[in-house]
């Protein structure tokens, strides 16, 4: 699962790549209108999002979360609640949850 920090640097990629400028001009605490990000932006970073982090998210995310620190910190909160796509289904057993012997039992 992605850090807050990693989650902050992608939406400074993107938000530099949709305004084309580089990402160092791009301060993830100012609030995105300041840049002219438009609502097809919005609606663009939001679908990006959702690609890239498997995520429903409302279109209205830029302006309920208005800056890339208040969109990155309420995204790694959603995506710390979701498993990352390779991890273990849940009906398979982990290692720690197998006999050390077939003979021996699971240990609780």
């Amino acid at each position: 699962m992605p850090s807050e920090t990693l989650i902050r640097d992608w939406l400074i990629e993107r938000v530099a790549e949709y305004l084309e400028r580089s990402p160092a001009d791009i301060d993830p605490s100012a609030m995105l209108a300041e840049y002219g990000m438009d609502s097809v932006y919005a609606i663009s970073l939001c679908g990006d999002i959702e690609a890239e982090y498997d995520l429903d998210v409302e279109p209205t995310l830029a302006w309920t979360h208005p800056t890339i620190d208040a969109i990155a910190a309420h995204l790694g909160e959603r995506v710390g609640d979701h498993p990352a796509p390779d991890s273990v289904p849940p009906d398979q057993p982990t290692p720690t949850h197998l006999p050390a012997h077939p003979d021996q039992p699971t240990p609780a």
